[in-house]
């Protein structure tokens, strides 16, 4: 069943509402915030990958108070444990048996704050729970809930003390994005609401609604020349000089979920290759793995794909068809 153009327009209204929710915190970085949101709605993770101060933490606290559920914080630090992620089970002396103590991957909004300060062990704890919605401790699988978001913060300038993130994690996250610094009549706004004190977001969806949104985004027409456009951009990837490993196919269904938000997000039944090459950047960048040479003569991963992206030639329909 294809979204109906009535279904559209709701979907794309609502969309606009949780936008609207979540800028009260965030001023003047609309396109950031519509990019987390359309990931959430397509059943992804996301990275905020910027310096210190821009505002990482307080989007990611606003998309969770934006959901009328449940919203958890884990400061990840080099003493950070797997069990302190996940939960442990404890033996309970009283009833004589053992009791899982569920840990604060438990909720519909995760904020992973600083993820490359802790482990490679305790972000692999991550792994599973990103990729499937479930977490094993002690031979035992439980599901964590739904809809499950994680949004993962990391600086990227100061790195003592850190870990790089392992790529079979990067490669987890639908999207890499950054918040930057806010333009000057956003940041002349900031400043005179100083003395107001940080603004209280109010959720102003359901989960269940949130999961309605996330099925009826599934429903939304790809034209086979839009996929062929995304295949003929990841191929490119694995064939440029400067790329040592391309982007997976996990990367491809990526993008192509997100394309398929994107459109219902502004109010259409069916992608476009303006949405693919809109998103290919956030949704591909952090997938490549440069050759180091590239990397010495300062090659950028996202030069890499907007550089796929001019090569590459769109299918000349809309992809309406």
């Amino acid at each position: 069943m294809t979204i109906s153009p009535d279904q559209a327009q709701w979907y794309a209204q609502t969309f606009s509402a949780l936008a609207d929710n979540v800028e009260q915190a965030i001023l003047g970085k609309r396109h950031v915030i519509e990019l987390v949101l359309a990931t959430q709605l397509s059943a992804g993770h996301v990275l905020l990958e910027d310096v210190p101060g821009t505002g990482k933490t307080a989007l990611a606290r606003a998309l969770a108070n934006t959901v009328q559920g449940s919203s958890s914080r884990l400061q990840f630090t080099p003493d950070l444990l797997p069990g302190d992620v996940t939960g442990i089970t404890v033996y309970d002396q009283k009833r004589g048996e053992f009791e899982f103590h569920a840990g604060p991957i438990f909720a519909n909004v995760v904020l992973a704050d600083e993820i490359n300060r802790a482990s490679p062990k305790t972000q692999s704890a991550l792994l599973e729970v990103m990729e499937e919605g479930n977490v094993t401790v002690d031979g035992v699988t439980r599901h964590v809930g739904a809809p499950f978001l994680v949004i993962a913060t990391q600086n990227p300038v100061e790195q003592a003390g850190t870990y790089r993130l392992p790529e079979a994690q990067l490669d987890r996250f639908m999207i890499r994005t950054s918040i930057g610094y806010p333009d000057e009549a956003a940041t002349l706004r900031i400043l005179q609401d100083v003395g107001a004190g940080r603004p209280e977001v109010s959720p102003v969806v359901t989960p269940e609604r949130m999961m309605e949104m996330i099925a009826i985004a599934r429903t939304v027409y790809v034209n086979p020349l839009v996929s062929d456009y995304i295949m003929r951009l990841v191929d490119a990837t694995r064939r440029a000089s400067e790329v040592r490993l391309g982007v997976s196919v996990r990367g491809a269904i990526s993008l192509s979920r997100l394309a398929m938000t994107w459109a219902a997000a502004h109010g259409r039944t069916f992608t476009t290759p303006d949405d693919v090459r809109d998103l290919a950047i956030p949704a591909l960048s952090h997938r490549l793995i440069l050759e180091p040479e590239a990397e010495f003569d300062g090659v950028s991963a996202t030069d890499v794909i907007g550089q796929v992206i001019l090569d590459v030639p769109p299918p000349a329909e809309n992809g309406a068809g």
